[in-house]
């Protein structure tokens, strides 16, 4: 199971991007991932692991929102992954229902073995359609908060991921209020700001990030952006993409396909 403790902090010493990498190397170092040999003595050592290094990484995810089955399995097994407290949730889904007066009704989707959110329609029209999306951080590229935190606890990763070092959060929440996504939460306990990491800690081994993992229809797809032999690649080749909030120019890293017009 992953921790805050898995997420890699910067130093106290010197520039903290140039700490943050540095960190990063050396986390490399120590969890390798089996994607190929290392050179030991002027050759090459087919059964050693190469170590996993963040400049040759670049992350992203995409759903697929028709097959998306509002399962509930995503946001369990987050929350057993990385020991998210509840309420909150790291990831989550919505089930919007289309009325025929061009009405919206949105629900939360709860996790399996709980009892369900009353439904409470916007609107007495009968349904056109419904159907599930999944949310959760969307990594951005541009993100707002990164921007916003005071203290540079939060920072983007050389691979693209926006993570939170909790040793330097001061709970101040502007980073909370910036996010569009309404993606980040208070920590309960140590009062710091949390949010998906992409299994940050998963990842770098070269495990898929636990929602991906366990979902049963294979709505989640992760991989390198931009990476010819990408599984993320080869499905946004042969769809339909679209991003959350796309006016912001934040330049999200979770892409959609298959994504109605009605979802905000």
């Amino acid at each position: 199971m992953g921790t805050t403790d898995d997420i890699p902090r910067r130093t106290t010493e010197g520039d903290a991007t140039i700490d943050r990498r540095a960190f990063l190397r050396t986390c490399a170092l120590a969890t390798p991932v089996l994607l190929g040999s290392v050179v030991v003595g002027g050759q090459s050592a087919p059964d050693e692991p190469a170590p996993y290094d963040p400049k040759d990484h670049y992350y992203g995810m995409a759903i697929d929102v028709g097959k998306c089955i509002g399962c509930g399995n995503c946001m369990e097994a987050c929350r057993t992954e990385n020991a998210v407290p509840a309420p909150h949730v790291r990831t989550w889904v919505e089930r919007y229902t289309v009325h025929e007066d061009d009405e919206v009704t949105v629900e939360a989707v709860r996790e399996p073995g709980e009892r369900p959110v009353p439904r409470v329609a916007a609107s007495e029209a009968p349904a056109l359609r419904s159907f599930f999306v999944p949310k959760l951080c969307n990594q951005c590229a541009n993100a707002p908060c990164v921007q916003v935190c005071p203290v540079g606890a939060t920072f983007t990763t050389p691979d693209g991921v926006t993570l939170v070092d909790h040793e330097y959060c001061i709970g101040c929440s502007y980073c909370i209020q910036a996010c569009p996504y309404g993606a980040r939460f208070l920590d309960p306990v140590d009062h710091t700001a949390q949010k998906c990491t992409f299994c940050y800690h998963r990842v770098t081994r070269g495990l898929a990030p636990a929602c991906v993992e366990v979902c049963p229809t294979g709505a989640r797809v992760f991989g390198e952006v931009g990476t010819r032999n990408s599984p993320l690649t080869r499905f946004m080749r042969f769809s339909e993409i679209q991003v959350l909030k796309a006016h912001l120019n934040t330049e999200p890293k979770v892409y959609y396909a298959g994504l109605d017009g009605k979802v905000v």
